[in-house]
């Protein structure tokens, strides 16, 4: 723009020294009677630019410029104007300098600036409806592939309570059965239990209404519950907790319970120690398992995503923990080693009295 605007002040320049040229010659040919110089000259009618006219020693004949500081270069920008020296060493008229001035550098910038950023912002806009139908596009086989699983698993479920109930109550009502054999029985049938309990949690995501609860009354109830399990890998089960009020639906407190739990039983091995500790509003689950590697802890709280697919399970467990816990407000932290076990760390919000 400067480069444009430098070309056609100096032409404008040029076409009025042929002008105040050709004038000159007239009136030393003795054409021109009563030459009024400073009339010509503001009567000189040129272009869009402001013009000044000036002698040898810079002083201006006539001239619209309040100020010109320079003369010794032919074009220049000084607080976003532009000016052009055009110097004419015959000194026609006595003219031996015009200058032209141009205001609107300024004007014509900003509006080119804001041309440069409505093409953009509309490049943009442009590019992100193209990348989300793009996007909906290609991601459409795999969104079909996740609803399939998705009705497959709630189809299954369902089919699943009814010999649930069933083997749990019968289970109740034998007798006469080995000992052994029985709570590696009942163990399985709570295993399946929380893990149909799991998938009908994940699949429904009905709104319950919240009430306040003991945290560490629930934590050893779930424990209660799937006692069978933890012995039948023969776990120890450390307790360190304290009253804690919670403000949440029943069922959500007993999946994120049940998940952290079955979670840590799972990657632990026989003999195994599981530490759960409730105090400052802050649960601890820490398990000696397998622990994590750190460059899946990232991964491990996405749907259908299993760390070790020696261990079982749907994938889904810590899942549910994780949008529990962001529905809730309660903060999620995870410290784990490989080989050295993992603990999940969860900070309850405080319940106002």
């Amino acid at each position: 723009m400067k480069s444009a605007m430098k070309f056609e002040m100096m032409y404008q320049a040029r076409m009025l020294s042929s002008k105040i040229v050709m004038k000159a010659m007239k009136n030393n040919e003795g054409a021109l009677k009563n030459f009024d110089k400073g009339k010509f000259l503001k009567d000189l009618k040129h272009c869009r630019f402001k013009a000044g006219y000036y002698d040898k020693n810079k002083k201006p004949l006539y001239t619209e410029i309040s100020n010109v500081d320079r003369f010794d270069t032919d074009f220049f920008v000084d607080k976003m104007k532009c000016y052009t020296v055009t110097e004419d060493k015959s000194e026609h008229l006595g003219i031996r300098y015009i200058v032209l001035k141009e205001s609107d550098l300024a004007h014509s910038l900003h509006e080119l600036r804001i041309k440069i950023i409505g093409y953009l912002v509309l490049s943009f806009i442009l590019m992100g409806v193209v990348g989300y139908f793009l996007g909906r596009l290609f991601l459409k086989p795999v969104r079909e592939q996740i609803e399939s699983l998705d009705k497959f698993i709630s189809d299954t479920t369902h089919e699943l309570n009814t010999p649930i109930s069933a083997i749990l109550m019968t289970i109740q009502s034998l007798k006469g059965v080995e000992s052994k054999k029985m709570k590696r029985l009942e163990a399985s049938a709570k295993r399946l239990s929380t893990m149909y309990g799991s998938l009908t949690y994940r699949l429904e995501g009905g709104v319950e209404p919240s009430e306040h609860l003991c945290l560490a009354t629930i934590v050893e109830e779930r424990i209660e519950f799937i006692k069978e399990l933890i012995d039948s890998k023969r776990l120890f089960i450390k307790l360190e907790l304290e009253p804690t009020k919670v403000f949440m639906p029943k069922r959500s407190v007993y999946r994120l319970i049940d998940n952290l739990i079955s979670n840590a039983i799972k990657y632990s091995d026989i003999g195994d120690t599981i530490t759960i500790s409730l105090k400052h509003n802050v649960l601890r689950v820490k398990d000696t398992g397998i622990g994590i590697d750190e460059k899946m802890q990232e991964d491990i709280f996405r749907r259908y995503y299993r760390a070790n697919d020696e261990r079982g399970g749907f994938g889904i467990g810590l899942n549910i923990v994780l949008s529990i816990c962001k529905k809730y407000k309660i903060k999620l932290g995870l410290e784990s080693q490989k080989g050295k076990g993992s603990t999940f760390i969860l900070t309850f919000p405080k319940v106002k009295k």
